[in-house]
């Protein structure tokens, strides 16, 4: 079903054009072609809209953002799930194919050639997803909002990656030193080369996650704003350890105040026997017209201020690669006033979108795009 003319800029976004799937899920053969701006994905639930988002994010980093066995994603009644998605990224085309066979190891391919991993996959296709457990992004600890910075840092500053497995490395071995320190006291003589490692690969993960919470705020304020049609005001604020002021700061700075941090939390450490200085347990502040979005909000509340953080990492990623990543935004009109559903019908611009909903009434807001109604696997 078409509707009228886009109107969004795609000049600068990456898209996928078309997506073929065997054997994946429910989706026992299906092949389906999208429009370069905004697809809407309805039906009933349980009837496989979510695995065709599914299937994008598969494409883009060879992960699924629901199960880590990828025996999962294939059929019950099939040995063998397909792949196949037609791209258009950095102005030319790429085709990437995966197979996946139970009792086998996966075969994944972009434009014939193999490709090793996910990473691979991801210097093709980018996409941000928005799932209905991103609320937890909001309402759940500093855990959730710190593995949503490292996926994303991660994916754009390949430093970044390397300074967090080092120091979960480092974490880890000086988690078993003072947790055997209490039967063998000599291992304590290991700890102070541990603890400056550990705030010089922490610094680097400070430096970076302060300026990506720099971007969230400018990007996901106004975001925020115009979904609520200008009643409520979005900020976030990045929080790291004590003694650090200025999270902005020069590396050099934030490295000495990390070891004065360590200094001030030695004994207390030695003597609980946990790890209780350093960015592990960093968090970043998200409020809406001044009160904790944590305690204060409401459902529809929260979920348009998680919605903006994922809008905001989009415009991130469009600012590192020059291209915007497909967002895939799963149930996000639930809970949702009839000002914020249209927001996110036909007010995020600038790349491809792909939103699923149960209701077809909705659609009538829709100016532009294609709808696709599922039902058990199937495009009616």
């Amino acid at each position: 079903m078409w509707c009228s003319a886009v109107v969004c800029n795609t000049a600068f976004s990456m898209r996928i054009d078309r997506l073929t799937l065997s054997g994946f899920r429910n989706y026992e053969t299906e092949s389906l072609s999208f429009d370069p701006s905004c697809n809407v994905i309805y039906g009933e639930n349980a009837q496989g809209k979510t695995n065709l988002l599914e299937a994008i994010v598969y494409l883009s980093c060879g992960k699924s953002p629901r199960t880590r066995t990828d025996r999962d994603l294939i059929s019950f009644d099939r040995q063998e799930a397909k792949l196949r998605g037609e791209i258009f990224a950095r102005e030319r085309p790429f085709v990437t194919e995966i197979a996946l066979q139970k009792g086998r190891r996966r075969k994944m391919t972009v434009n014939g050639v193999t490709a090793k991993n996910g990473a691979a996959l991801s210097d093709v296709l980018h996409t941000v997803f928005f799932s209905p457990e991103d609320l937890f992004l909001i309402r759940d600890g500093a855990a959730a909002r710190r593995r949503f910075m490292d996926l994303s840092l991660c994916q754009l500053r390949p430093r970044y990656a390397e300074a967090l497995a080092e120091y979960h490395r480092l974490y880890e071995h000086k988690t078993r030193i003072l947790r055997d320190s209490e039967e063998q006291p000599s291992l304590l003589s290991m700890l102070p080369d541990f603890n400056e490692q550990m705030c010089r690969a922490g610094a680097v993960l400070i430096h970076y996650r302060a300026r990506y919470c720099q971007a969230l705020d400018r990007y996901a304020a106004p975001a925020h704003e115009d979904c609520s049609g200008g009643r409520e005001k979005l900020t976030i604020r990045y929080q790291s350890v004590s003694t650090i002021e200025d999270p902005l700061a020069p590396a050099a700075q934030l490295l000495e105040a990390l070891r004065r941090h360590q200094a001030e939390h030695d004994r207390a450490e030695r003597a609980s026997r946990l790890c209780l200085s350093g960015p592990h347990k960093d968090d970043f502040l998200v409020e809406v017209n001044g009160l904790a979005a944590r305690q204060y909000c409401s459902q529809g509340q929260v979920r348009t201020a998680a919605l903006a953080l994922k809008l905001a990492d989009r415009e991130i990623h469009r600012s590192a690669v020059g291209e915007y990543p497909v967002m895939l935004l799963d149930d996000v009109l639930s809970e949702l006033d009839p000002r914020r559903q249209e927001y996110v019908l036909n007010r995020i611009s600038g790349g491809q979108v792909f939103i699923t909903c149960c209701e077809n009434d909705r659609l009538d807001r829709l100016l532009s795009g294609r709808v696709f109604h599922i039902r058990n696997g199937e495009v009616l």
